[in-house]
């Protein structure tokens, strides 16, 4: 995959345990063209590599910004940007990658969770440029921990934001049922945020009668799965007939970059869709948060950096 050389123009404190971070390219040239909702990639030494959102206003040309919570749960990437990672440094990133994209609707209504505003500011900037219908609801913990809290007052759509604390009183509390309303087809929703946020503000939308087609999606991370019934089983490389034993313990990306078969991977939690891998034969225990039900239904690819096998074997296109 193609990198781009950026340097760090600046970093700034957000909120407590969030930092943003604006990046320009090195040389001084144009960026690449993104939409709301993207992504890129940032190696942050070490070999890791971490998704982050843009959450700039994708008319801009000559930056990206994107923020980060300190995680203390961290596998190395939000702790290195945190305490490595400093203004006039040069870092690597990928050109922007788009899965969730905003859609053509008559209102839109946004929501996020702690973190999760960083594509959800993006949206908000686009669809008020557009003179579209929306309205942004966010929630944090409290007032200390929300990101971005100056640029959305003086926003021009400063009017259509809806903050909810953890911590407020009960009357600024998000109450999901009556934003949401009907479920006009007309209507799409986006979230991003917690797996638990996420799936709380989906689940109401789902039992208030919004069909999949209206609900937009972009988890940030996986969340922990129960390990306790796995068993080991076998992958076989189509092009040379190579089979390897994956046990309970280890991954498949594991087992095969233990023997030299390389691919490529990245968020490592089935979240990025970097390591997607077609499946020839088999049937893949899906653990991802990437593909959809119909997607995984079809059992033709699957991510070896979480997933496993329902079948004994695996075969791979590789």
């Amino acid at each position: 995959m193609n990198t781009i050389d950026v340097k760090v123009v600046s970093k700034s404190r957000e909120a407590e345990d969030i930092f943003s971070f604006e990046l320009a390219a090195a040389g001084g040239a144009a960026l690449p063209a993104f939409n709301a909702g993207a992504h890129i990639d940032v190696h942050v030494g070490g070999g890791v590599v971490r998704q982050y959102s843009l959450c700039n206003d994708a008319e801009e040309k000559h930056r990206y910004r994107i923020a980060v919570l300190r995680d203390p749960k961290s596998r190395g990437g939000s702790i290195a940007m945190h305490d490595r990672i400093h203004a006039g440094d040069v870092i690597r990133i990928s050109a922007p990658r788009n899965h969730f994209p905003l859609q053509q609707a008559e209102r839109s209504l946004l929501f996020a969770g702690g973190i999760g505003i960083t594509p959800i500011l993006c949206m908000a900037a686009q669809l008020a440029r557009q003179g579209a219908d929306f309205e942004m609801h966010y929630c944090t913990r409290s007032r200390e921990r929300t990101a971005f809290l100056e640029l959305m007052g003086a926003s021009p759509y400063a009017d259509r934001v809806h903050l909810h604390f953890d911590d407020g009183p009960p009357e600024q509390k998000l109450d999901l049922p009556a934003v949401l309303g009907t479920a006009d087809a007309g209507k799409h929703l986006y979230v991003c945020g917690p797996t638990g946020f996420i799936d709380y503000v989906t689940g109401t939308a789902r039992q208030s009668g919004w069909g999949k087609e209206q609900i937009h999606l972009e988890y940030f991370g996986a969340a922990q799965q129960g390990t306790s019934g796995d068993a080991t089983f076998e992958v076989k490389i189509a092009s040379t007939g190579q089979c390897f034993e994956v046990p309970a313990d280890k991954t498949v990306f594991s087992v095969l970059d233990e023997n030299g078969i390389a691919i490529p991977v990245s968020c490592e939690q089935g979240v990025c869709g970097t390591c997607i891998t077609r499946v020839l034969d088999g049937v893949p225990d899906h653990r991802d948060l990437y593909f959809t039900d119909e997607e995984k239904a079809k059992n033709d690819q699957f991510t070896p950096c979480c997933s496993r096998a329902r079948s004994r074997t695996l075969v791979l296109d590789l």
